[in-house]
């Protein structure tokens, strides 16, 4: 397996703007190791991070895709849109947006044993997000070990202003998705493993076992709260999260 052969080819896909076959069709033995090897050849290419991102958080996407925890990805820098800032639908394969809860670490967190209270107790704000997803697989069609080297497919985000997390129960907040005025989809905050705080301490376990942590300003998407509603010129999609606040994209 040539680990920076599988990641040239989706760099070129997005060179490209182009789909190609998942990774595995050419190498099934690809598995998520193999995965995650791939995606650090991409991390290293890819800037200053923003922070990162967390997929497959909802236990209901587990069972339907066969797997038992969340996966998780890094966010560069260049990948965020400002508020405001339209979505170039031109530069992207096959975007979709789906609504995330964002935490904005107010201190470094890192080890082997973070539980959701520390998460919460190092984050200096929540916010509500949009994540703009854009497979590099034809079809969004892959495996858990192609999504993760494909960076858990990731596009561009956009981050509300935080509010300080004190107060707010984030399972129970409602999330509502809108896409040009009508409502596409709802959920609460605990369908990111029921409780998003909780995802994303899994993430700061799974990442010690590489020395790896969060760091005081990242910016940490804790996992789509809803199915992805894909977007093209002239869309306007907006997410809200009772208590968090609203969130608007237009696409060009």
């Amino acid at each position: 397996m040539d680990i920076q052969e599988l990641a040239t080819r989706l760099q070129k896909a997005v060179a490209d703007r182009t789909a190609i076959e998942q990774l595995s069709t050419d190498v099934p033995d690809l598995d998520l190791a193999g995965g995650y090897a791939v995606q650090r050849v991409l991390r290293e290419a890819a800037g200053p991070l923003a922070g990162w991102k967390l997929g497959v958080t909802s236990r209901a996407k587990q069972a339907q895709v066969g797997v038992s925890s969340p996966v998780f990805g890094f966010l560069p820098a260049a990948s965020a849109l400002d508020l405001g800032e339209p979505l170039d639908t031109a530069t992207c394969i096959q975007p979709r947006c789906e609504p995330e809860i964002v935490f904005v670490m107010g201190r470094d967190l890192s080890g082997p044993h973070v539980t959701a209270t520390d998460v919460l107790a190092a984050t200096s704000g929540v916010a509500v997000g949009i994540e703009v997803l854009d497979s590099r697989y034809r079809d969004y069609r892959f495996t858990m070990a192609d999504v993760v080297a494909d960076n858990t497919s990731a596009g561009r985000f956009v981050v509300g202003t935080p509010v300080p997390a004190a107060g707010i129960d984030l399972r129970l907040v409602g999330v509502v998705l809108e896409k040009n005025g009508e409502v596409v989809a709802t959920a609460s905050g605990a369908a990111s493993l029921g409780h998003p705080a909780a995802a994303v301490a899994w993430m700061v376990r799974t990442m010690a076992a590489d020395g790896d942590g969060l760091r005081a300003g990242d910016v940490v998407l804790s996992g789509g709260l809803t199915a992805a509603v894909p977007v093209g010129p002239g869309d306007v999609v907006v997410a809200s999260i009772d208590r968090l606040g609203t969130v608007e994209l237009g696409c060009v």
